[in-house]
């Protein structure tokens, strides 16, 4: 018999953990959005854009969760904060943050999300190379949509947009995603540990 559940395609580090079910998704996809509405309050103060950690977040999740669930839970991430819970970063909340400057790297959370989710489901993060060129894409991903939505919200040119969206979190950009191949990694190691030191039976 088949189990209902969200979850689509190969298992991910999450289906190793939890058995498959409607129920457990439906947690699973209301953690990954709490992750994120918390990481999204670790910020430092920058215009237009703050430095948080929301796009840590979303790796994880991403990765964790895999595509189909992992792009719910941004979706229930954003749904969450445009009816007034403040869960966007330094606690805001509403339609306006979403459709303002920075709205652009929210609904890119949720297409990164799928995109590291697609890869992870494909192995990618079972390798610690595989894992770190899985968060890049996403990382990638948030700015490709972040950076125009961000230019045509202020009528910025392109060396204005890249200087106020994209530069300041380079290096931050690259420094989660190493944390979350490094974290992401090392659960995985720690699963197989774990297998291999069942019994198995003939």
């Amino acid at each position: 018999m088949s189990t209902l559940t969200l979850a689509t395609g190969r298992s991910t580090l999450a289906d190793r953990v939890f058995t498959r079910g409607i129920a457990t998704d439906v947690v699973l996809i209301v953690a990954g959005a709490v992750l994120t509405a918390v990481a999204a309050q670790l910020a430092v103060p920058l215009w237009p854009v703050p430095i948080t950690g929301q796009t840590l977040a979303v790796l994880v999740v991403g990765s964790t969760l895999g595509a189909a669930r992992g792009s719910i839970a941004m979706l229930l991430y954003a749904v969450l904060g445009i009816i007034g819970l403040p869960v966007f970063s330094d606690a805001t909340h509403g339609l306006g943050v979403v459709a303002g400057p920075t709205g652009g790297y929210i609904v890119g959370f949720v297409f990164a999300a799928a995109l590291t989710g697609w890869l992870a489901q494909r192995a990618w993060d079972h390798r610690i190379i595989g894992a770190i060129a899985s968060f890049a894409a996403g990382t990638l991903v948030t700015f490709a949509i972040g950076l125009p939505w961000l230019a045509f919200s202020l009528g910025l040119n392109l060396e204005q947009t890249l200087a106020a969206g994209l530069y300041p979190f380079v290096l931050g950009g690259i420094v989660k995603a190493l944390l979350a191949a490094g974290f992401i990694r090392l659960a995985w190691f720690g699963i197989t540990r774990s297998d291999s030191a069942k019994p198995h039976h003939r």
